[in-house]
């Protein structure tokens, strides 16, 4: 591991401690081999002015909820550093107690929460503290001589303490640990199946004193031949349906929308994911122990020894959650990883990388030995953790559910997935254009450059978005145009094919392939992007408006043979949705002249007089996949603002 500091970098924060911090702090958040998505801590001790002029020793340290790879000076907490070592010298407090007194503690109300192990930094006699979970590090502490090789490696520079709880007995220990000691001695304090703290009253020194330990340990596995050990990779891949059948499974068993996705990664002994986690804090994310596909009824043997792990370890007042995996290994084949979003998914697929890494490791130094079931129960159901899960109360609706957006580059299409987005949902949009790739940036989003009316190009299409994110729910068939208009007498049969191929044909073949996919769906539908023409058609269309008939004639079939499988079939009709590729500004304004028209009437030439926008449409759409429209199929819409004609 090599050192990320740059002067020049550096300079710039100079003469701001706080802000040299947080750099200090998105240096160790860079590497991935020390902290993910959250973990580890930083802390300086620095004094301030308050506004009646006083002098305030402080501590500001990581807030809760921020990451070190993108901590902001906004993200250290402020306390009051004597509060917390006073705090230290209780005998006993609740986690909850300690919480609400560090928020006390705070010389800004408006703080995010401070770290649960701010008492432990405070309790540091050094400006820097540095706080990660090296993978190195705690690989080697995850063996049945842990302690002993770390010892090998340090000697009498770091003081290495056995695990105990985070949160205030950790405070303790420390406290007690330290309470006599000679600190010019040490270089860093190790915590045993947790992590590594580094300590100077220079910024500099502090992190790359970190970076020299967690070399040396790295060193340490480079000697033993063991650093570059793989994962295995494997070149083949699951099912996509058999994938999408699972993740309805583990759906059910987590009693809520899960996403899922495969990686080709994998242990040879794949029983060493059920020993434990690599840190305690991890289980929050990845459960105790991963599962193992093996058997039909892998899934239901997982859930029960879950509760039987619940059963075991449970104190009074705990309610058990959910006993769905959170990764599986296909022994051979690759991984399988559950989340609720696509931003967890993200950090469950990183966490179990690091894991299989370590494993292979700990395994090279005399095999994988993580902490007690009762240890990491501790931590999966710690009274902090509890209370996040009752503060964060409802989610997103739509969230863990996938929507597959045909013509998603533009129009109704776009306006469509980005609504979806917005709900939560996981959206895969496709279209012929490249302009699909940038509708989103976000994790929840996959866009397929694919053409519709490819029967091949749709079943590779279907297969990537389903590895991706598990599985399909929601079929936004929106892809059409509407085809110069030509009267039926000088109609080519070229026009005529095109037309039907695109706004008919190819709703039927994605349909088609998209039904054994729905099946194993949450709460699976259909919605197909109809006409105001077919109820009210208009001369010099019969191209359009037949396709647009027909495809209402196959969502009303959809609608009668997909019942049985509890799939929801829905039409929508829109009309004059100005704000699409169907409708450009000249077309418009020759339209609204020969209505003897403004253009400002003609986009209000309905009942209701409003105009209709793609974003209209996107709204009902969103109405329709909600629980309002559970037990409801077979509907035609018209978003039209009222037609006459239609009416």
């Amino acid at each position: 591991m090599h050192s990320r500091w740059d002067n020049r970098e550096a300079e710039n924060f100079l003469d701001n401690p706080v802000a040299l911090r947080a750099y200090t702090s998105r240096l160790l958040g860079q590497e991935e081999d020390l902290v993910l998505h959250g973990g580890g801590n930083t802390s300086l001790k620095h004094t301030v002015t308050d506004i009646f002029e006083d002098k305030i020793r402080t501590l500001f340290i990581k807030g809760s909820g921020f990451d070190l790879k993108t901590l902001p000076i906004e993200g250290l907490s402020p306390c009051r550093l004597d509060h917390l070592l006073k705090l230290a010298r209780l005998s006993t407090l609740t986690d909850s107690q300690m919480v609400n007194e560090m928020r006390l503690s705070l010389l800004n109300p408006n703080a995010p929460t401070p770290s649960v192990e701010s008492i432990v930094h405070a309790l540091i006699p050094f400006d820097y503290v540095d706080h990660t979970h090296a993978d190195a590090i705690v690989a080697i502490s995850n063996t049945p001589d842990g302690e002993k090789t770390l010892k090998e490696i340090y000697g009498d520079s770091i003081l290495i303490l056995p695990y105990i709880m985070p949160g205030f007995v950790l405070a303790k220990q420390v406290y007690q640990a330290t309470m006599d000691l000679n600190w010019e001695r040490y270089n860093g304090i190790i915590l045993l199946h947790h992590g590594i703290i580094t300590f100077h009253n220079d910024a500099k020194t502090s992190y790359e004193n970190m970076i020299s330990l967690v070399s040396k340990a790295e060193d340490y596995l480079i000697k033993k031949n063991i650093f570059k050990r793989p994962v295995a990779v494997s070149s083949s891949k699951i099912n996509s349906l058999d994938l999408a059948k699972i993740r309805k499974e583990c759906s059910l068993l987590a009693k809520r929308p899960m996403l899922a996705s495969f990686k080709n990664i994998f242990l040879s002994d794949s029983s060493l994911v059920e020993k434990g986690p690599l840190t305690p804090d991890h289980v929050i994310h990845t459960k105790r122990v991963g599962a193992v596909v093996k058997g039909a009824d892998w899934l239901q043997k997982y859930s029960e020894n879950y509760c039987s792990y619940f059963e075991k370890n449970k104190s009074p007042g705990l309610t058990i959650l959910d006993s769905a995996p959170r990764y599986a290994l296909i022994p051979e084949i690759g991984t399988l990883y559950f989340a609720s979003s696509s931003q967890s998914l993200k950090v469950v697929e990183d966490i179990i990388l690091h894991t299989l890494k370590s494993i292979g490791w700990s395994e090279g130094l005399g095999g994988w030995s993580a902490l007690s079931d009762k240890d990491i129960f501790d931590v999966e159901y710690w009274e902090l953790e509890q209370a996040k899960l009752k503060k964060m109360g409802s989610t997103k609706p739509f969230l863990g559910k996938v929507a597959l957006v045909t013509g998603a580059a533009s129009g109704i299409g776009r306006a469509t997935a980005q609504s979806l987005l917005k709900e939560g949902m996981a959206v895969v949009g496709m279209d012929l254009s490249s302009k699909v790739l940038d509708l989103a940036s976000s994790r929840s989003y996959l866009g397929l450059v694919s053409d519709v009316t490819d029967t091949v190009q749709i079943k590779a299409a279907l297969a990537l978005a389903v590895l991706h994110f598990g599985g399909i729910d929601l079929l936004v068939s929106n892809a059409g145009n509407f085809p110069p208009s030509t009267a039926i007498e000088n109609m080519s049969d070229q026009l005529w094919g095109q037309t039907l191929e695109l706004n008919l044909t190819s709703h039927q073949k994605i349909l088609r392939e998209c039904i054994p996919y729905l099946k194993e769906g949450i709460n699976s539908q259909v919605i197909f992007m109809g006409s105001k023409n077919v109820n009210a058609p208009g001369p010099s269309a019969s191209h359009y408006s037949v396709s647009k008939a027909g495809l209402t004639q196959l969502a009303r079939v959809a609608a009668l043979e997909l019942a049985p499988f509890g799939i929801r079939v829905t039409t929508l009709h829109p009309d004059a949705v100005f704000d699409t590729a169907l409708w450009s500004e000249e077309v418009i304004k020759n339209r609204a002249a020969s209505y003897h028209m403004t253009v400002h009437e003609y986009k209000k030439k309905n009942l209701l007089k409003t105009e209709i926008t793609s974003e209209d449409v996107a709204s009902m759409i969103v109405a329709l996949s909600g629980s309002s429209f559970l037990k409801s199929t077979g509907l035609q819409i018209a978003i039209d603002g009222g037609n006459d004609r239609v009416i």
